[in-house]
């Protein structure tokens, strides 16, 4: 019989999917609540730094958690240990370091902040525990086809996510405001990019844990960045009559 609590990861795992679906035809209707959109939202609001770090912390906390536990089997896996360092490495440069790089971002709406925090730490648990404590692997599982691709679509996503976020925060020299078109990286071919590599990251983490778990945050990050993208095209076109018209959404070449 399944461990309870690998029946209770399976069925958050299906909630999350359904919660991304939700997501997506609700942001298909609504602004986002992030950077420029953010005024069309009420409420009270909290400084970018701040809410950026603090929504991120639970997903950075929960792998340190599962490491001190003396309760993890699945740990002493190489397999296991790589792919919690993977979804940890990701928290790391956005709980720690990527608040710190904004320059000048717009307060964030308290209840985005709230909301994302909470995902956090819903998705931070899901991650860790299945993978410290009933994720079963080859002990060879590092060294096959799964793993190697998405491990390299894993570094890819983060890389250009990582790359394009540094594009967008230099846009502007320091006395300079107002939106300029982001040019470079994969800029060149997406309005997008930083989205595309995170949805990349995701799908190159799903694929190397082949698991309900990477799966289902797969799909979220798709489900929730999809619709923000269409967004952002749609306000670059009509903010710039210069706008490339060859520049697609968030799928280079496609779409």
């Amino acid at each position: 019989m399944e461990p309870v609590e690998l029946r209770l990861l399976d069925a958050l795992a299906c909630l999350m999917g359904l919660a991304g679906c939700a997501c997506f035809a609700l942001l298909l209707r609504l602004a986002s609540p992030y950077g420029r959109y953010a005024s069309q939202w009420p409420g009270p609001r909290l400084p970018a730094r701040a809410a950026w770090a603090l929504q991120e912390l639970p997903a950075l906390a929960w792998p340190l958690l599962e490491c001190a536990c003396t309760s993890a089997p699945c740990l002493d896996r190489v397999p296991n240990r790589v792919l919690l360092a993977m979804f940890f490495v990701h928290y790391v440069h956005r709980a720690l370091i990527f608040p710190f790089l904004i320059r000048g971002g717009k307060p964030m709406p308290l209840f985005c902040c709230v909301t994302a925090f909470l995902f956090c730490l819903y998705n931070g648990y899901l991650q860790s525990r299945y993978l410290s404590q009933y994720a079963v692997y080859a002990e060879d599982w590092v060294t096959q086809p799964r793993f190697l691709a998405g491990f390299a679509l894993w570094l890819t996503g983060m890389l250009v996510n990582i790359h394009s976020d540094h594009i967008l925060r230099n846009l502007r020299k320091p006395e300079e405001t107002g939106y300029k078109i982001p040019r470079g990286g994969l800029f060149e071919y997406v309005t997008a990019a930083n989205y595309f590599g995170e949805i990349v990251e995701w799908c190159g983490f799903a694929l190397a844990s082949w698991s309900l778990q990477g799966g289902a945050f797969a799909l979220f990050t798709f489900t929730n960045l999809f619709p923000r993208a269409q967004q952002h095209h749609r306000w670059y076109l009509e903010k710039f009559e210069d706008y490339p018209k060859s520049r697609k959404v968030i799928i280079p070449f496609f779409y």
